[in-house]
């Protein structure tokens, strides 16, 4: 499932006033959340310009930081697999595995 099906199947409902930086996988996010950012796209007839080009490239260097926490935390097999477990303890896992995180990076 894309990014943005999943986004729009889990009805979670962000502010309008907090900028969200997402990836080309957030393609007509902004019809939901106008206070989005996201890379433009090249086409066969119009190629990016220079500006265009350092505006990708400045948007991607904030997102990096996240995407490299979620791939460490992803080395946890609860969080890179489907949770069979209770709903009512996911919370409180992810709450440790992040503590165990942060706990490396301190």
């Amino acid at each position: 499932m894309h990014d943005f099906k999943l986004y729009q199947s889990s009805k979670i409902t962000i502010k309008q006033s907090i900028l969200i930086q997402v990836d080309s996988g957030y393609q007509g996010i902004q019809q939901t959340h106008a206070n989005s950012q996201l890379p433009k796209k090249k086409t066969k007839l119009k190629p990016l310009t220079k500006a265009d080009k350092k505006a990708n490239r400045k948007l991607s260097s904030k997102r990096v930081t996240n995407e490299h926490v979620i791939g460490k935390l992803k080395c946890f097999k609860i969080l890179s697999c489907r949770y069979r477990n209770r709903r009512k303890r996911f919370g409180l896992r992810v709450n440790l595995i992040s503590a165990i995180y942060n706990f490396e990076l301190g």
